[in-house]
């Protein structure tokens, strides 16, 4: 199959013309395994989510790799607390669904950001786990 320009969506270097990402995976990796937070952010069609994507398959074999995106979330999904952490645990669950056992997140008993703290310490365990949260300027798109 010949490559193709990829205007929209992800891009896969076997499907699409790309810039290689290795030595950004490689120093964003460094990041991660040192324990720092960071952000991407860039505008429309920077190769964000494509990313993303590369990181997370970089990162699979050292990490539980947990990967949401703020796109499926509604209105209502930010309405308030209870319903935020219901969401948030519904798109772990189905991050998670790739996996030959995958641990199940969702708790309905879930109602503030505090029991939504003490549930992903006790569900992490001493796992390793890395949370990536694609399209979060969704969030101030639905409340403004």
């Amino acid at each position: 199959m010949a490559k193709k320009f990829n205007i929209t969506g992800t891009c896969t270097p076997e499907k699409h013309y790309m810039v290689n990402l290795n030595n950004k995976l490689v120093q964003i990796k460094k990041l991660i395994d040192d324990e720092k937070y960071f952000t991407i952010n860039r505008g429309r069609q920077y190769g964000k989510t494509t990313t993303l994507t590369a990181l997370e398959k970089a990162l699979i074999d050292d990490y539980l790799v947990i990967s949401i995106s703020f796109e499926e979330f509604d209105e209502a999904s930010f309405s308030n607390a209870k319903v935020f952490c219901q969401e948030f645990l519904i798109a772990v669950d189905e991050s998670l669904e790739i996996l030959e056992n995958p641990p199940i997140w969702y708790d309905d008993s879930i109602e503030n950001f505090r029991q939504l703290s003490r549930h992903i310490t006790k569900m992490c365990g001493e796992q390793k786990v890395i949370l990536m949260i694609d399209e979060v300027d969704k969030v101030i798109i639905i409340s403004s």
